[in-house]
């Protein structure tokens, strides 16, 4: 089997559970006035996907150490459906969200199961350009999300939205059911979950990536939690929040183009890293400066450029000692990483502030990364 003949299968699961998150950020202002709550409650549904999603990266990473790769996306995939089923005939906000966590737990397969898909296939500095490949490809899907899911809610209202994303995973349940092999090497066994999360909460290199990735999440995600109500209030609504993702998506391929191409010119991924987090501190300057208008989307290019520049990075060198157990050693990174990033989106939710948290971010981002530094030097 070449590896490669399976990227483009790949490249759509992790996809995904970006779409699930940007598609349904357009419907969070109807979604406020279906059910009657404040913009803050509404944003909260982003943060309780995230939390959801948490759990659902241990579950289906250790699922498939156990099972294998092919059966644990075949069974979130049929989770994720079934609950975006349940969502879009719920009748109160409480039941809204806990399908939505029910969603998040299901979709999470499509990240973590397909991220050790690739850590099967790949190694090295051949992972690191394959994850370069993936954030050029996953830069496109804040676009596709925003674009589909403002049409949709223009349309539909936020049960359009719902109704797209059920189509999707659909296809995606198919097209996997027809061509997914299973990539799992026979391992003569298999380290206790228990003992591996144990191992990982005492490496301090696990704690720098899960904190770092999760900073630069929340940083993106941010835009997509506090931006329709931003618009909304500019005047915009849901569709000029939708064009603005066609922008940032291009910023974000931008970011993993370059470090694809640096990363030839023998620039280390440290170095890159550092350069990131510089982009989004700067950034969030310039969105706290100009955030009452439609200028804040110029330092919003640095920040997702940062974001691209700096995920193909962490993710291929994460779990570089972790060989023998990836499955279960990228279901613990997933969940440490998750959990940080609901819990920042909860508080941007209550803050209701994407400047300064921008700001924080790069600022915590550039803290860690100059710490690396001392300590090897």
């Amino acid at each position: 089997m070449n590896p490669r003949s399976l990227l483009p299968l790949a490249l759509a699961l992790l996809m995904f559970p970006q779409l699930a998150q940007t598609l349904y950020s357009p419907a969070l202002a109807d979604l406020g006035r279906a059910f009657g709550v404040a913009p803050a409650q509404a944003a909260q549904s982003l943060s309780v996907f995230v939390l959801g999603f948490a759990p659902g990266v241990l579950l289906w990473g250790r699922l498939s150490d156990l099972w294998g790769r092919r059966p644990a996306l075949l069974g979130g995939l049929t989770l994720y459906v079934l609950a975006i089923g349940l969502q879009l005939q719920v009748q109160s906000f409480t039941a809204l969200l806990l399908c939505q966590a029910l969603a998040a737990l299901g979709v999470a397969a499509g990240s973590v199961v397909t991220q050790t898909l690739l850590r099967d296939l790949f190694r090295g500095s051949e992972l690191v350009r394959v994850f370069s490949l993936v954030g050029m490809v996953l830069a496109a899907s804040p676009a596709i999300g925003l674009f589909s899911g403002a049409g949709l809610v223009r349309a539909w209202g936020y049960q359009g939205a719902l109704a797209g994303l059920l189509v999707l995973a659909l296809a995606l349940l198919g097209w996997c059911a027809r061509a997914l092999p299973e990539t799992r090497a026979p391992a003569p066994h298999l380290a206790p979950l228990a003992g591996t999360l144990w191992h990982m909460l005492r490496d301090p290199g696990i704690w720098r990536s899960a904190l770092l990735v999760a900073l630069f999440n929340v940083a993106l995600l941010s835009y997509y939690s506090l931006g329709p109500f931003l618009f909304r209030d500019l005047g915009w609504g849901e569709q000029g929040f939708g064009y603005s993702g066609a922008g940032l998506a291009l910023a974000s391929g931008l970011g993993a183009w370059l470090n694809r191409r640096l990363l030839g010119r023998g620039w280390s991924g440290d170095t890159l890293l550092r350069l990131a987090a510089l982009a989004v501190t700067l950034g969030g300057l310039g969105v706290t400066a100009l955030g009452h208008s439609l200028w804040l989307l110029l330092p919003m290019l640095g920040v997702v450029l940062g974001f691209g520049l700096a995920i193909p990075n962490i993710l291929g060198s994460a779990l570089a000692a972790y060989s023998d157990r990836l499955g279960s050693a990228g279901a613990g990174f997933g969940l440490f990483y998750y959990l940080l990033i609901g819990a920042g989106l909860l508080l941007v939710g209550w803050g209701q502030a994407l400047g300064p948290t921008l700001g924080l971010c790069g600022v915590a981002a550039l803290l860690l990364c100059l710490m690396r530094r001392r300590q090897q030097g």
